[in-house]
């Protein structure tokens, strides 16, 4: 039997039981009524007292709502679990999540086996609790910044957003210390942590520096080709042949857009870390 004929019938009973303690009381004031001398005909009798109506306890609302959730897809009643395990950070036997949300695990089979396969959620066999469950298990600002060194080549914020409720607030105290690096591309929806190597950080001449910004690369692409054979790399183009194919076609060569500096992307190595110049366009 569902929970909405179990409404109905319920709704029954005290409509019935309404009634029947009306009647008893009714009942009762006409046997206890004491007996008064007659009256004249003509003198005006007493107005009767309305009988006050008998007032139930009424969970109606909150049935209806247990009975909405629980109605409800599995996906809903897996989202209320998670939302819950997640802001809580603890482990929940069953009963209690039923207590909390009133899903129905165990009455319902579907969202059970979801909870258990569900990749954000930890099924404890032994105690059968769950629990919320991160990619990475990591408890304060040490781990994590012991977990960033692990990827030098970047790793996505949104990897570790969800380990625990204040990791967000240690990765800018991290960034402000000056341990790692925390960039944001305008182009991608993710944010990136560096770790900052302490070994990397040495001290360059100002000369050489002087020296690496005094080069110029040539303008024509054929030029820079020979420069890239002089050197014995092997270039990955052939300009001086594109070009001389589109003469004898009779095509015209198009005139390239100039080209947009190149930006420093979500996965740049910071080899060039000496020379800050070279990221103060990029958004920290």
């Amino acid at each position: 039997m569902d929970l909405k004929d179990s409404l109905s019938k319920f709704k029954q009973q005290q409509e019935r039981c309404q009634s029947s303690l009306a009647s008893i009381a009714a009942n009762q004031a006409s046997t206890s009524k004491p007996k008064h001398r007659a009256q004249p005909i003509n003198a005006p009798s007493a107005p009767a007292r309305p009988s006050q109506p008998i007032k139930f306890s009424n969970d109606t609302e909150r049935l209806q709502h247990i009975n909405s959730i629980r109605k409800s897809p599995v996906g809903a009643q897996i989202k209320l679990v998670i939302e819950l395990l997640y802001k809580t950070r603890q482990a929940f036997t069953a009963e209690q999540i039923n207590e909390a949300t009133y899903v129905d695990i165990h009455g319902n089979k579907g969202v059970f086996d979801s909870l258990r396969n569900n990749p954000k959620v930890h099924y404890d066999v032994v105690g059968r609790r769950f629990s919320y469950k991160s990619k990475h298990d990591l408890k304060g600002k040490d781990q994590l910044l012991v977990l960033i060194r692990k990827f030098p080549e970047g790793l996505a914020v949104v990897e570790v957003k969800d380990a625990y409720p204040s990791v967000m607030e240690d990765l800018q105290a991290l960034k402000a210390a000056g341990e790692v690096w925390l960039l944001s591309n305008m182009d991608s929806q993710e944010d990136i942590v560096y770790p900052n190597d302490p070994k990397a950080k040495i001290k360059v001449d100002d000369d050489l520096k002087q020296l690496f910004r005094e080069i110029e690369l040539p303008r024509d692409m054929v030029d820079i080709e020979k420069e890239l054979q002089k050197n014995g790399i092997k270039p990955m183009t052939n300009t001086a042949k594109r070009r001389a194919a589109a003469q004898i076609n009779g095509v015209q060569p198009k005139a390239k857009p100039k080209k947009k500096q190149r930006e420093i992307t979500k996965r740049t190595k910071l080899t060039n870390a000496h020379l800050p110049e070279l990221f103060q366009n990029l958004n920290t």
